[in-house]
């Protein structure tokens, strides 16, 4: 379980640094600089954690897809990016593989 609790930090770092390259305005704000240099930092050392008990494909396979999800749902929520069906059908599909993992791949290992 504790896999998957690192899995979650590893989202949640990458998300935040992800979300804050937009603001970064050729690397002259501080904040932003620190949220991306701290955040991909801490989502990396999490995922070698995470990779000692999670199969490195099915980890890679989450921490991608729901990366790509929570990242448009924060660009739309923060930056005011437009989100058209196809964009959330494909979101929904993503989301969709990565329950397909969880629920019925013996690669989890649990």
């Amino acid at each position: 379980m504790t896999g998957y609790l690192y899995l979650g930090i590893a989202i949640a770092a990458e998300v935040i640094a992800t979300t804050s390259m937009k603001s970064l305005a050729g690397f002259s704000k501080p904040l932003p600089l620190a949220l991306v240099i701290c955040g991909y930092g801490l989502s990396f050392w999490m995922l070698a954690l995470v990779v000692k008990s999670i199969p490195v494909g099915i980890a890679y396979a989450i921490w991608a897809g729901l990366g790509i999800v929570l990242v448009s749902i924060a660009a739309a929520l923060i930056y005011g990016q437009k989100l058209d069906l196809p964009a959330i059908a494909g979101m929904a599909l993503i989301v969709a593989g990565v329950v397909v993992i969880q629920l019925f791949s013996a690669s989890t290992g649990h």
